[in-house]
């Protein structure tokens, strides 16, 4: 068996200490305490404890001498000095040359990209501008070229109001400050107009650059302020300097978040001034207040001739108390009502209202405000006895055929009206065919809007059997009728023997390539009246583009100028026929056909 033999470093007698850098006494605190390092470069702990060595003897024979292998001191000195030096420096020399190399390339780096700062010529704080933003201040050329370049702009507009007789500012966006700055331009300004500073998201605060300016300018006739949130604050501002202002006939303030308060300003400007004659406020918030608030003024103003409130509140309420003022009031030619809810109730009492008016109005619109087939008879009244009206317009609303059969009896009496828009009423053939035969008496009616209604292929057939050789429309727009290829036909025919249609819409109808080629057939046909023909949105190929085109070749005397293929099923196919078609018809006769794809 063996042995083991243990022995201390520190009681050997024979054991000299060699001078050892490394394993000092001077890192251990007692006699028994391990000698340890610690190598910073690894980031753990190593530590060589030498407090005892142990040293196993061979096994001798059993009644043999003793033996006993001796430890040499160079072999601790070997093991406890060579290996943690090499360690050492494998790791220290890389990272000391890693190290060094980044430092240099960081410095090398931050030479070649940092500007040089530029010395000011008086190193004080008076003149920079400061800035909470991290950054900002960095921008002080770029924001200083931006402002050079917004004042080159604004004088630019300035020498355009001095010179020009209609100046178009609008969608600009030059703000209350630029406004202020072009404002002085109108000062005594004999030169321009009409102006426009529409939508320049210029508020309230905007529009006392007017005072002072307004008042001196007589040449300035137009003032369009549209889209601009100058709100109530802002209007009342502005009726505040036009009061004593003596030239602007027409003031535009739609879409300007103007509400009752507004609406009463400006009634008191109505009293008070006798120059304004159109004055537009479509689009509004006025309600019922408002409503009523313009009508009082109406009673006083006799000066006022177009009243445009499309896109308030008003409802039967307004409706009501404008009649009420539109009773006493002699001047008013134009009333635009368009999408105020009016409703059966509120046309009733706007037409008893008009009605009663000794003042001629010309141009009525209700449209888009649920009236029924019940309010069309209050229309249709109204229509029979005025002796001035030549345009009205109930677009929108809901009069079916029975409402559209009471306002062609109406139009049966009435020998004024030029223009009717009876466009998405939801008409079918039996209304349609009412509205065509008043056609054939009728020789005033010019333009007739039944778009949007689905008379289908027999309504246009009724139509055009009247129109073929009677009335004397020049616009028939039919867009949106459900006629189809079949109704196309019907057209196509009147086409051959009509004399007065110049403008005529078929828009979605459905009628592919074979209703194309029946309207192609027509345009062979001498045709001296027809000038504009949109046949957009129906489902037309090639097929019907060929026919097209070929009708164009032939017919050396064709008047259309202007045909609308847009939104079709057309390849280049097609669209090369008509294009060739085209540039034959203008070396033929030198006559432009515009035709759009």
């Amino acid at each position: 068996m063996g042995s083991t033999s243990t022995i201390s470093l520190y009681s050997h007698p024979k054991l000299s200490h060699r001078a050892q850098p490394v394993l000092s006494r001077s890192f251990c605190q007692a006699r028994d305490a391990p000698l340890s390092f610690a190598l910073p470069f690894s980031g753990t702990r190593r530590c060589f404890r030498l407090k005892r060595l142990v040293v196993k003897a061979a096994a001798r024979p059993e009644g043999g001498p003793r033996q006993r292998r001796v430890y040499r001191q160079s072999q601790s000195d070997n093991a406890l000095t060579t290996a943690p030096v090499k360690q050492i420096a494998s790791f220290v020399v890389p990272a000391g040359v890693f190290v060094a190399a980044t430092f240099v390339l960081w410095k090398l780096v931050e030479k070649l990209l940092m500007p040089k700062p530029s010395r000011p010529s008086k190193p004080t704080a008076e003149g920079m501008n400061w800035s909470v933003g991290a950054g900002t201040n960095l921008l002080s050329g770029f924001t200083g070229k931006l402002f050079r370049e917004s004042k080159q702009t604004l004088n630019e507009f300035a020498k355009e109001l001095r010179a020009c007789s209609s100046v178009d500012m609008s969608g600009r966006n030059f703000g209350d400050e630029g406004l202020f700055f072009l404002a002085e331009s109108l000062g005594y300004n004999q030169t321009a107009e009409e102006v426009s500073f529409a939508a320049n998201g210029i508020t309230a605060a905007g529009i006392k650059a007017f005072d002072g300016v307004l008042q001196s300018n007589i040449a300035l006739k137009t003032l369009n302020l549209s889209g601009n949130p100058i709100g109530d604050e802002g209007v009342k501002c502005l009726c505040g300097i036009l009061v004593d202002n003596a030239g602007v006939e027409r003031l535009q303030l739609s879409s300007v978040d103007l509400r009752d308060e507004g609406a009463k300003a400006i009634a008191e400007l109505l009293k008070n001034n006798s120059i304004l004659r159109v004055l537009e406020l479509n689009n509004n918030m006025i309600d019922y207040s408002g409503f009523t608030s313009l009508a009082e003024a109406l009673l006083e103003n006799s000066t006022i001739r177009s009243l445009h409130l499309n896109g308030n509140y008003g409802g039967a309420l307004g409706a009501n108390a404008l009649a009420k003022g539109l009773e006493g009031n002699k001047s008013l030619r134009e009333l635009h009502l368009h999408g105020n809810s009016i409703g059966d109730e509120g046309i009733r009492a706007l037409m008893s209202g008009l009605s009663s008016r000794k003042g001629k109005l010309a141009v009525l619109d209700i449209g888009n405000n649920s009236i029924s087939a019940k309010g069309a008879f209050h229309v249709a009244e109204y229509i029979k006895n005025c002796k001035s009206l030549l345009w009205i317009n109930l677009y929108m609303n809901d009069i079916g055929d029975e409402g559209a059969e009471k306002i062609a009896d109406a139009l049966k009496q009435n020998r004024t009206i030029t223009t009717i828009d009876l466009g998405g009423n939801n008409i079918h053939s039996k209304g349609a065919s009412a509205i065509a035969r008043v056609l054939k008496d009728n020789s005033v009616i010019t333009s007739l809007d039944l778009a949007y209604n689905p008379i289908g292929a027999d309504g246009a057939k009724a139509l055009s059997e009247v129109l073929k050789f009677h009335g004397n429309i020049n616009t028939l727009k039919l867009g949106w009728c459900q006629i189809g290829a079949t109704g196309a036909e019907f057209v196509a025919d009147m086409l051959r023997y009509n004399n007065t249609i110049s403008i005529l819409d078929l828009r979605a109808n459905g009628l592919r390539d074979e209703g194309a080629k029946c309207l192609a057939q027509s345009f062979k046909v001498v045709n001296e009246a027809l000038t504009s023909i949109d046949l957009a949105f129906n489902e037309i190929r090639d097929d019907g583009a060929f026919a097209i085109a070929q009708a164009l070749k032939a017919n050396e005397d064709v008047a259309v100028t202007s045909l609308n293929l847009a939104n079709n099923f057309l390849t280049k196919f097609g669209q090369s026929a008509l294009t060739d078609a085209k540039d034959l018809v203008y070396e033929m006769n030198e006559k432009e056909v515009n035709i759009f794809f």
